[in-house]
């Protein structure tokens, strides 16, 4: 058996690990039981992982491998799907997924083919009014986005993510090609075993239904409810969960205990402590 579990906002805040967050994983690797995480980070693997045992202390044992956004887009760019040159938009802390496309980037932005967009700049990381100026004249461009998340949570700051950016440029009439949760590329790389699947919000659950309606056939309604547990057609058991955020957790939607009881719910004796 396996797991796929996302990996900001589930396992860690940006700051720290959720200490229930870790117990559950050391539950299963005790169990033998292979942890996979499934990230929109616009990083390559090795730099996310490197961040998680350094910056965040978590055990590199508790887990496998790290599916993340970044390293989809640029498989998907290195086999030119997009064009043979882009323009980047995003933080210089980005530099390292460009490291790994093999194509040609260009400083100037109107003759690029397309626009990778990883983040926000440095010095516009929370102004999108700029990048509705900035990419009013490109909408004749593809913008490929790396981390369609809009916004995320760093300790108790919200900060604006390349997704943002992406809906901006959506808005004018562009089209934006997604690379992450919740589209299709990032998880048909990562299922390919008997697994328990964990979802963090009514969104999050709505689009992987769609995934599995569109390519199994599924009868019956799946509603969202907190510890809900389904059998899927390919044999991955999914559960719903509210997801951590700062919100979520004021308000009373979630707290320790209902985290702890979904993470600690597949296995008996971890349950029973």
């Amino acid at each position: 058996m396996c797991i796929r579990d996302s990996l900001w906002g589930v396992i860690h805040n940006g700051v720290s690990v959720y200490e229930n967050a870790n117990k559950f994983l050391g539950h299963a690797h005790k169990k033998n039981i292979s942890v996979f995480f499934i990230s929109n980070a616009p990083r390559p693997e090795t730099v996310v992982r490197k961040g998680l045992t350094n910056k965040l202390h978590l055990n590199e044992k508790y887990y496998e491998f790290i599916f993340t956004s970044g390293d989809t887009g640029a498989k998907h760019i290195n086999e030119l799907k997009h064009g043979e040159s882009y323009f980047h938009v995003g933080p210089d802390k980005d530099e390292d997924l460009l490291d790994t496309i093999n194509i040609k980037k260009n400083s100037d932005y109107e003759i690029a083919d397309f626009i990778l967009c990883t983040g926000l700049f440095d010095d516009h990381d929370n102004d999108l009014n700029y990048y509705r100026k900035f990419l009013e004249k490109q909408i004749s461009k593809k913008l490929v986005c790396t981390n369609p998340d809009l916004t995320v949570h760093k300790g108790n700051i919200e900060e604006l993510c390349a997704g943002s950016v992406a809906k901006v440029f959506e808005e004018l009439g562009g089209k934006v090609i997604y690379y992450g949760k919740p589209h299709k590329e990032i998880y048909s790389k990562c299922f390919d075993k008997n697994e328990i699947v964990l979802y963090d919000s009514i969104n999050d659950l709505s689009d992987k239904i769609k995934f599995y309606k569109k390519n199994y056939k599924i009868n019956g309604k799946f509603l969202f409810k907190h510890g809900k547990k389904y059998y899927l057609p390919d044999g991955k058991l999914l559960f719903s969960s509210y997801h951590p955020s700062p919100r979520n957790v004021n308000t009373g939607v979630l707290n320790q205990e209902k985290m702890k009881n979904i993470c600690l719910l597949y296995t008996s004796d971890a349950a029973d402590e």
